[in-house]
């Protein structure tokens, strides 16, 4: 273990995580309050929701929806709570949404938090608590958190706008995936920090997680709405071909733990394509951009299945309630297979 820099209240950062932040951020100033104030915040509402969710025996529905007619669960309420009021303590970020509550508002700052610098204003778009469906069966589940540059993330190209993610990973262990890329003069960083519970420290576990392992030992796929495949023969036999060459099958129903398996053993593919009876679920601002954002600073490619296998992070957000056509994302070899395979 590291030794360790307090960065915000109750909630430290290893100075090797810092270190290895440091090498994707600019350090001439402008880019300052990533690591004085935005990353130890989101960090922090990332622990405070493994804490609810740690202690929370009794998932309940909230008795509300949100915008989308989706009915919340008491955590998901909870999860909200926390990043809204981390972020508060933010003054760079001057608007957020979430698919909670998915209207990008100016966020109101709290007293003691300086005025924002004129170069630096950021927008977040986030969904609290991802896969609420595997909570009640006590799955691993995460938070999907994505930061863009100025004050909102629609009609921006995403490859240019959107610069950090962090997937908050809620299982046995609390873990974040943090990838950052903001300059082609700086590398590109995606890492993995765990949270030590006792001492409220973020700790660096991996420094460089990578989707290009060579000649990778297991190959494992991700095949999400699995439905599909009875209205979409390419995709039903491609997961025969999986099954034929030997893939290891690992779906657990929630996009982040499934993205995270994938990042952790250096090798993966991740399939979600839609249907006319099985239409598109996640939504590109809350879900697919942070995600595909990671996979990329990995060294894999995300690709929508509806749009031929198009980039993900090529096409601007118009809506915050747009959906992806689809997803395909993983090591580059094995998405350009599937690509092959499903457009065949």
């Amino acid at each position: 273990m590291g030794s360790t820099t307090t960065t915000t209240a109750d909630i430290r950062l290893s100075t090797d995580l810092i270190s290895h932040l440091q090498k994707a951020i600019p350090q001439d100033g402008t880019r300052d309050s990533l690591l004085s104030s935005v990353i130890p915040s989101l960090l922090k509402s990332v622990a405070e929701i493994a804490r609810d969710l740690q202690s929370s025996h009794h998932v309940s529905a909230a008795g509300t929806s949100n915008i989308f007619g989706d009915d919340q669960l008491n955590v998901d309420v909870q999860a909200e709570a926390h990043i809204r009021q981390a972020i508060t303590c933010c003054p760079t970020i001057v608007t957020a949404s979430s698919e909670e509550d998915p209207v990008e508002r100016p966020v109101v700052h709290t007293s003691s938090s300086s005025s924002s610098s004129c170069h630096e204003k950021y927008t977040l778009a986030f969904d609290p608590l991802d896969g609420s469906s595997i909570i009640p069966s006590n799955w691993t589940v995460g938070a999907i958190i994505g930061l863009w540059d100025g004050p909102s993330a629609l009609n921006t190209p995403p490859s240019k706008s959107q610069f950090l993610s962090i997937l908050g990973v809620f299982g046995p262990r609390t873990t974040a995936i943090i990838a950052i890329r903001l300059l082609s003069s700086l590398p590109s960083i995606c890492l993995e920090a765990g949270l030590d519970n006792l001492t409220q420290t973020w700790e660096l576990t991996r420094p460089a997680l990578s989707l290009s392992a060579p000649n990778p030992k297991t190959k494992y796929f991700s095949p999400a709405n699995l439905r599909s495949a009875s209205d979409i023969p390419q995709y039903a036999g491609l997961v025969s071909q999986y099954i034929a060459q030997e893939y290891t099958l690992r779906y657990s129903g929630g996009l982040v733990p499934d993205i995270v398996h994938g990042l952790v053993k250096g090798h993966g593919v991740y399939l979600s394509p839609v249907s006319g009876r099985h239409g598109a679920k996640l939504r590109r601002l809350y879900e697919l951009c942070p995600v595909a954002l990671v996979v990329e600073c990995a060294g894999g490619e995300a690709v929508e299945f509806e749009r031929g296998g198009r980039r993900i992070l090529e096409r601007e957000v118009r809506e915050t309630d747009e959906r992806g056509g689809g997803v395909v994302c993983g090591s580059g070899e094995a998405v350009a297979e599937a690509v092959g395979r499903l457009f065949a």
